[in-house]
């Protein structure tokens, strides 16, 4: 069993900058795809970019390839969305999510309960 904490969510304006953390407990986390996912107001959660459980591998989803950067620490059981040039488009609550595969095909078999990003114009 594997639970997840997002924090760090918040407020920016326009060109600014975030970085999530996701906290995570249970042994087996290190042998998970980490990713995180967003999901903006009346709209389906969609993929933001995943790391594999080495951290050698990453993916992103176009839209924010270049401006995120995901990483992990398993030996601090945690992973981390580095979000730059934040766009009002980025608006959304961020769950990280926690499964099997590999990038956007990520099986999800656990997701935090999300924090909310808020960018401004």
């Amino acid at each position: 069993q594997v639970q997840l904490v997002e924090s760090g969510g918040g407020l920016v304006r326009t060109g600014g900058s975030l970085r999530l953390s996701c906290a995570a407990s249970g042994r087996t986390f290190s042998s998970y795809t980490m990713a995180w996912f967003r999901q903006a107001q009346g709209k389906e959660r969609e993929f933001v970019a995943a790391v594999s459980w080495s951290g050698e591998l990453t993916w992103y989803a176009d839209s924010v390839r270049g401006r995120f950067t995901i990483s992990r620490d398993n030996t601090e059981k945690a992973g981390y969305l580095q979000m730059n040039g934040l766009k009002p488009e980025d608006t959304a609550v961020y769950y990280c999510a926690a499964g099997t595969g590999v990038g956007a095909t990520i099986s999800v078999k656990y997701w935090g309960q999300g924090t909310q990003v808020t960018v401004s114009s």
